[in-house]
């Protein structure tokens, strides 16, 4: 109201006309802006409350090592200013001394010109100029053994300073940015979010600006001791400062030099794929006035090995990646420079000699990029490289579970400072279990992850034991060939493959009922008897099949059709994501009148009704009524081992493992993909692939070829 009011709201308008001019085109960079705001607002806020209340703890959660960073820097930015104030003074003391030497000169030249004017004259003047020529000359002698002094307590501070700026530069960069990057590869297996990148580099923007404050300090004594020569140690002392800031400074810009996005870790050829690099200290050091350009480049494992070591690689590649220039940009609002590739391709990989059994899916590469660039007027040309996390290259998705398995055991097991990419080859089976869980809660997307029963199983099925007690597995290591190179006992697959089946299944068709808890899972059919024979008739449990990947299967206890009095459980032939694709598995129950409860004793109409399709009895088109599949199981049988009939599913008696054997007798994955790359030409390098992929599995004993039984 009133006339403060209607200004206001003309004010309101305009801003509201600004932003929308602004942000409309990119309304995402509004919400980075004010994230950015109030991050900033509230570190404020937060370094306030800290200096008004010394002494403790954190304030807001914040951790103690944040808070020992903020007072480092307090402590740096008191030592700069320190510093800056003792080279005024030296300054000060320097243009003095150079206006009293020029004095001294002067009544030298004035000595020197007494030889023309009269005797008399002369000694009267001779003497008073020679007491202030020795008077000044004594001074001046004074005032440079000062002056030195000064200088090297000023080349001494100059000294802690970078001592301490090196020490907060190990705990930000070496720690800190290294926790990131680790947080970064486990949320690669599924882990929690690496988190932004915000608070990191607003730390490394303060250590460049003290860096950049410090060499600018340094070149300024540097000034000095040039316009006024004195002999002694400073020289050599500001030489070793100049060389140790310069290192300071480059380390800190190669180091922020990071994938903030990484770039898939299975990669498949001829297949868009994105990554996203920045400069942390981009900003604060003016790189975006003159935008550098970045390249990507794949490079072998022996290739990044090579680097690593300062070895002559320059242009070398295993392969071609298309898009792999792309040019940093600055973003105001957020303070970020950053090169975004949004839509590279790999079209074709040179792949190495393998080792031994190592296979194609085993063969690790990993992404380089890297750019030049220069700050402080060319001052200093800096050449910075990065390299991605390890990738795996596939050219067909029957590839895929392969290659996760490598990934996944690399991002669990690598250590910091690693010679790329080794890791270990054994490890504890509670660290694979902490792994596996991880991945499970991320693909399932649940808070429900894999109970202390569930990796009982897991371990019984890795190490072919049947022991029921943790502890026997806590010292237990499971090697890498166990996980994935070498088939379970009587099967033609592998632990990994079985268990990423179950998460396919679970993740594409049974996330709910795994998170109400509806699938017990990790059981095996003896388990699955115990438990139900003391249930009443009708209780049904849901377990993933031991022979069949992605493969889950109904167990329910009922009476014996053969034999009056006699109970016994029953096993469905297992249900695949293929069969989910037709009919759910709440509707598969719901077809099935013979299972009315769900272990232990839930009704299942109270955990699987909603989940069910609402029947449709309207006509549909032209008048016509929509059919209806249903779930079928032969109730009669002639004998325990009933013989299938065509149109239904059937069960199979838990104490007979050869009722309704199939087995199957497919070698090859099927061959969706063309072997041809996008301008229609054979692709060598993808059939060699293939090749190769054949020619592991032929290295199989026969008998596991063929040996998948259903259970």
């Amino acid at each position: 109201m009133g006339e403060d009011g209607f200004l206001l709201k003309i004010k309101l308008g305009h801003y509201a006309t600004q932003l929308k001019s602004s942000y409309d085109p990119c309304p995402l960079e509004l919400v980075r802006c004010v994230k950015h705001i109030l991050y900033t607002e509230q570190r404020l806020v937060q370094e306030a409350s800290n200096a008004s209340s010394p002494g403790l703890g954190p304030v807001d959660g914040t951790p103690q090592r944040y808070q020992q960073i903020n007072q480092t820097f307090e402590e740096l930015r008191v030592m700069t200013q320190d510093t800056e104030n003792d080279l005024r003074k030296l300054q000060h003391s320097q243009e003095y001394f150079i206006i009293q030497y020029q004095e001294s000169l002067r009544i030298q030249a004035q000595l020197s010109s007494l030889a023309s004017i009269p005797p008399a004259e002369r000694v009267q003047r001779e003497s008073g100029l020679q007491s202030r020529k020795s008077t000044l000359e004594a001074w001046l002698t004074r005032e440079a053994n000062t002056l030195q002094k000064y200088r090297q307590e000023l080349a001494e501070k100059h000294q802690r300073t970078l001592a301490l700026l090196r020490k907060q530069q190990t705990v930000i960069v070496d720690d800190e940015l290294i926790q990131w990057k680790r947080r970064q590869q486990l949320a690669g297996n599924g882990g929690p979010s690496e988190g932004g990148l915000d608070i990191l580099q607003a730390w490394c923007e303060k250590l460049a600006d003290m860096i950049w404050q410090n060499r600018q300090l340094i070149r300024r004594v540097e000034h000095l001791t040039q316009q006024l020569p004195i002999p002694g140690p400073t020289e050599e002392l500001l030489t070793d400062l100049n060389a140790t800031v310069t290192d300071i400074i480059s380390a800190l810009v190669t180091s922020t030099f990071i994938i903030e996005k990484q770039p898939p870790q299975v990669l498949k050829t001829q297949t868009k794929f994105s990554a996203t690099v920045r400069l942390l200290v981009g900003g604060k050091l003016n790189v975006h006035m003159n935008p550098p350009q970045v390249k990507a480049t794949i490079i072998s494992e022996q290739q990044a090995k090579a680097l690593l070591k300062n070895e002559n690689t320059r242009n070398d590649s295993s392969g071609e990646i298309l898009n792999n220039n792309c040019v940093m940009e600055y973003h105001q609002t957020t303070g970020t420079l950053s090169a975004h590739f949004r839509t590279m391709s790999l079209k074709r990989i040179k792949r190495s000699d393998r080792r031994g059994a190592e296979s194609v899916t085993e063969e690790k590469f990993t992404v380089l990029f890297e750019s030049q660039f220069s700050v402080g007027g060319n001052e200093l040309v800096f050449h910075v490289k990065t390299l991605s996390l390890p990738v795996v290259v596939i050219v067909h998705g029957s590839q895929d579970n392969n290659a996760t398995a490598t990934v996944l055991w690399d991002n669990a097991f690598s250590e910091t400072g690693r010679v790329p990419f080794v890791v270990p080859d054994k490890v504890l089976w509670p660290q694979l279990c902490e792994a596996l869980n991880m991945k499970y809660k991320s693909e399932v997307q649940s808070d429900r992850g894999l109970s202390e029963d569930n990796l009982v199983f897991l371990a019984q099925k890795a190490f072919s034991s049947s022991s029921n007690n943790t502890e026997d597995y806590c010292n237990m290591t499971i090697t890498w060939s166990q996980f994935n190179r070498e088939s379970l006992p009587g099967r033609n697959f592998t632990f990994w493959q079985w268990f990423d089946g179950v998460i396919e299944l679970m993740k594409r068709h049974l996330k709910s009922h795994w998170n109400d808890g509806a699938i017990l899972g990790f059981l095996n059919k003896q388990q699955a008897q115990d438990m139900l024979m003391s249930k009443p008739n009708g209780t049904f449990l849901l377990r993933f099949s031991d022979s069949e990947i992605g493969g889950i299967t109904i167990a329910w206890v009922a009476e014996n059709p053969n034999k009056a009095g006699e109970r016994m459980v029953w096993n469905l032939m297992p249900f695949t994501t293929k069969d989910f694709s037709i009919r759910s598995l709440a509707d598969r129950i719901s077809d099935l009148n013979h299972l009315l409860f769900l272990y232990p004793n839930q009704p299942k109409e109270e955990v699987f009704s909603r989940y069910c399709t609402p029947p449709n009895s309207k006509a549909v088109g032209d008048g016509y009524v929509k059919p209806e599949i249903k779930q079928v199981v032969k109730v009669e049988f002639s004998s325990p081992n009933p013989e299938p009939s065509p149109g239904n599913s059937f069960m199979e008696h838990a104490a007979s493992p050869t009722v309704n054997q199939h087995n199957n007798f497919t070698i090859y994955p099927s061959m969706n993909d063309s072997m041809l790359d996008t301008e229609g030409e054979f692709d060598l390098d993808e059939t060699m692939d293939m090749a190769r992929q054949v020619e592991e599995f032929l290295r199989q004993p026969m008998e596991t070829q063929w040996s998948g039984q259903p259970s």
